[in-house]
C-alpha cells in the first residue's frame, strides 16, 4: 500500500469519529483547547494592541500561524497518530453538540415563562445584550444563532478539514476565535481587528454557501419547502452585513417560514440588520425546529465531506493506475 492511501483513509477516519464524539459527548468540560487558545491570544492581544491595521495583521498572522504550524507537524507523524489527533481535534473545534443544547435549555426556560434564566443563557450562544430583550427577541437571537453557529462550528470546520486535513480544522478554528474576539465593530478593535475579520469571511465563503444549500435540502424535515429558503436566501442574503451570515441566516428564516432580522443590540451599540423571510416572527415555538434543522445540515455536511474525499481519491487513484 503506498504511503498517500492511508494519509487520505486518516484524515477520512479521524472527521468522522470526531464528529461522532462531538454529537455524543459535546464539548470538552475542561481543560478546553478552544479556551485554552484564546486565554493565549488574549494574552498576545493585550500586550500588542494598536489602534492600528497592520499591528492587527501581525497579530492575526501570529495566532493562527503559530497553531497551524504545530498542526502540520503533528500531521507528518504516522498514520495512527494522524487518526487520534485529527479525530481530538474535530472534537475540539466543532460545537454543534453544544450548540443545539443551550438552544434547547433556553427553549425550555422561555416555555417555563423564566424570562431570567433566558437572558442569563443567551451570552452561551450570541454576543448579544439581553437585558433589553423580550421573550420574543429572545427566542430571534437563538435561533438567528443557531443558523449562524451552525456554519460557523459545524459546517466550516468540517469543509477545512476535508481540504486540508488537521491544519485545516485548528487553522480554521483558530481564525473563528480570533474574529469572535477582535472582529467587530467597538472603537477598540475597529482597526486592530480588521485583519481578523476579513479572513473570517475569507474561510467561510464557501462553507455558508454549503450550509445554505443543505439548509434548503433539509427545509421540509421541519416543515419547510426547499423553495422558500432558496427565494428567502436570493432575495434577501445581499442586504445583511456579513457577507456569510447573511446567507444561512436568510436560509434558515426561509425554511422555517419566519421572518429574522431588525434591530439587534450588542454591549457597543446598536445594528440595524435588514429583514430576513417573509413569515411571522420567531416565537420560543420554533427554536426547537431550528435545533433540528441544525442537527440535519450537520449531518449532511460530514456526508458530504466524506463523500467528497472518496470521490477525490477515487479519481486521484485512477489517475496514477493509467
Amino acid at each position: 500500500m503506498s504511503k498517500d492511501v492511508p494519509v487520505t483513509w486518516t484524515t477520512t477516519t479521524g472527521l468522522v469519529a470526531g464528529a461522532i464524539a462531538d454529537a455524543v459527548f459535546g464539548d470538552p468540560r475542561r481543560g478546553h483547547p478552544v479556551a485554552g487558545f484564546g486565554q493565549a491570544a488574549g494574552r498576545l492581544e493585550r500586550a500588542w494592541w494598536a489602534d492600528s491595521k497592520p499591528r492587527g495583521a501581525l497579530y492575526t498572522a501570529v495566532a493562527v500561524g503559530v497553531p497551524v504550524a504545530a498542526a502540520e507537524a503533528a500531521r507528518r507523524r504516522s498514520g495512527n497518530v494522524q487518526v487520534a489527533a485529527t479525530a481530538l481535534a474535530t472534537w475540539a473545534v466543532l460545537g454543534g453538540r453544544s450548540l443545539t443544547r443551550e438552544a434547547d435549555l433556553l427553549a425550555r426556560s422561555l416555555e417555563a415563562g423564566d424570562l431570567e434564566a433566558a437572558r442569563r443563557r443567551l451570552p452561551h450562544l450570541c454576543g448579544r445584550d439581553p437585558a433589553v430583550l423580550d421573550a420574543d427577541s429572545l427566542a430571534r437571537a437563538t435561533v438567528e444563532s443557531v443558523a449562524e453557529n451552525t456554519s460557523d462550528a459545524v459546517v466550516a470546520p468540517l469543509f477545512w478539514g476535508a481540504v486540508a486535513g488537521l491544519p485545516g480544522l485548528i487553522g480554521y478554528r483558530a481564525v473563528n476565535t480570533l474574529d469572535a474576539m477582535v472582529g467587530h465593530k467597538s472603537d477598540r478593535y475597529r482597526n486592530f481587528g480588521w485583519a481578523s475579520a476579513r479572513l473570517d469571511d475569507a474561510a467561510n465563503v464557501i462553507p455558508a454557501r454549503l450550509a445554505g444549500v443543505l439548509t434548503a435540502v433539509a427545509a421540509p424535515l421541519v416543515g419547510g419547502r426547499t423553495g422558500d429558503a432558496l427565494r428567502a436566501w436570493s432575495a434577501d442574503a445581499g442586504r445583511h452585513p456579513s457577507p456569510n451570515a447573511g446567507v444561512v441566516e436568510s436560509a434558515f428564516a426561509g425554511a422555517l417560514g419566519r421572518q429574522l432580522g431588525g434591530r439587534t443590540v450588542y454591549p457597543y451599540g446598536v445594528d440595524e440588520r435588514p429583514v430576513l423571510g417573509s413569515g411571522p416572527d420567531v416565537k420560543a415555538a420554533d427554536i426547537p425546529r431550528a435545533v433540528r434543522l441544525s442537527r440535519a445540515v450537520s449531518v449532511g455536511a460530514l456526508a458530504t465531506v466524506v463523500a467528497g474525499r472518496i470521490a477525490v481519491t477515487t479519481l486521484t487513484r485512477r489517475r496514477r493506475a493509467r
